[in-house]
């Protein structure tokens, strides 16, 4: 299985239907994109990703520390 957004092939599922095995959840390793394996899922063209376009993202600025 690939991701449909970055098209990697490292996929691992984070979560499983609680009572019996009806969907599962699936996230990718690079792009961290996730989906329901009952969703057939739609990414626009703007969204999709690929090895350059993920090295120049910005990353998220930590959360500072909470005031006392």
């Amino acid at each position: 299985m690939n991701c449909p957004r970055c098209d990697h092939d490292v996929i691992k599922t984070i979560a499983k239907s609680p009572v019996g095995e009806v969907w599962e959840v699936y996230c990718c390793q690079k792009c961290w994109y996730s989906w329901r394996s009952t969703e057939t899922p739609r990414i626009l063209a703007k969204f999709l990703l690929d090895d350059a376009k993920i090295a120049a993202m910005q990353t998220i600025p930590p959360v500072p520390p909470l005031k006392k």
